[in-house]
């Protein structure tokens, strides 16, 4: 779902208080802190994941993949689990055994998502066992907490686990006949998801019988993918192979992301090597320096007229 790029922050420190207005925001959006805190409004962070290992990844998992886990770690060495979603889209919680468990995609956020997940992970370090963890306002004005990058070991690895379902929820506890229900009922919302090995955050999905897609979050600048896209559609070289089609791109986070229309009855692992090759060609085009011609320049502004974005 869409939401608000600007948000109404309370009256930021004045020049007088210690802060040029000349100077860059310390929130770190790359801004003159008078255009951008100092203005009384939030611009939304462009990249709230930039700096993080497996930035695409994190876009993935925040937009477009149901159930996944990754093993994280703080900068200070305790260990923590990233979750798609966690049960009741609740941003943390702390099990019985310690275990600490953040949720990724949450029914709302503020103008810096790092800093909404950051709050969350800093109210669960400080959990005890078993306990609610209440992070205060997450998803407004209010989150005021740490960002990701603060928290985390930016050095640790950043491996994605894609699970056929939610059962990771309720892995050791101890649970009755309604949480089983709730995991049960969870379930059923689930798209058929997987990984494409050795691409990056390229994943494949089906949502009915009809088509599948492949989903690729790219870690390139906009602008320089959009230039290689063009090329590779002007020249007949954008598709993954016969029967898909190119659907178009969402941007997500500051990412491209774009989709591909794929045959519903071909496996998953099939598509390894049609995508192998695109990365490919996609590469020599990254690569390629010469101004767009006349053909490529049409093929841009078509790709440009079918890319949304998320909020």
């Amino acid at each position: 779902m869409a939401r608000s790029s600007t948000r109404r922050r309370p009256a930021a420190p004045t020049a007088d208080g210690g802060v040029n207005p000349k100077a860059p925001c310390p929130c770190g959006s790359g801004r003159r802190y008078k255009h951008c805190h100092g203005s009384g409004y939030a611009p939304q962070v462009a990249r709230p994941f930039e700096g993080l290992p497996g930035e695409p990844h994190w876009v993935a998992l925040r937009e477009l993949v149901p159930a996944a886990t990754v093993a994280l770690r703080t900068a200070d060495g305790r260990d923590v689990t990233l979750a798609s979603v966690l049960p009741g889209g609740v941003p943390a919680l702390v099990r019985a055994n310690g275990e600490i468990l953040l949720g990724v995609q949450l029914p709302a956020s503020s103008d810096d998502v790092s800093r909404d997940l950051g709050t969350a992970l800093a109210a669960a370090l400080e959990a005890p066992a078993g306990a609610p963890v209440d992070p205060g306002p997450v998803g407004g004005a209010g989150s005021a907490g740490p960002r990701l990058q603060e928290l985390l070991d930016l050095e640790a690895p950043f491996a994605v686990t894609v699970h056929p379902d939610f059962g990771f929820w309720l892995e050791g506890a101890d649970t009755g006949p309604a949480a089983q229900a709730g995991l049960e009922q969870a379930n059923q919302a689930i798209l058929p998801t997987e990984a494409l090995e050795g691409l990056g955050a390229a994943y494949w999905v089906r949502p009915g019988s009809e088509r599948a897609h492949l989903r690729w979050v790219r870690p390139e600048p906009e602008e320089r993918l959009l230039d290689a896209l063009a090329r590779l559609s002007a020249s007949g070289e954008i598709l993954l192979g016969e029967g898909t089609r190119y659907a178009g791109a969402f941007r997500a986070h500051g990412l491209v992301v774009p989709v591909w229309d794929l045959p519903a009855d071909t496996p998953a692992a099939d598509w390894v090597g049609p995508a192998t090759a695109f990365q490919e060609r996609l590469e020599r085009a990254l690569a390629a320096t010469e101004p767009l011609n006349a053909d490529e320049r049409r093929a841009r502004a078509g790709l440009i007229s079918r890319q949304i974005t998320l909020r």
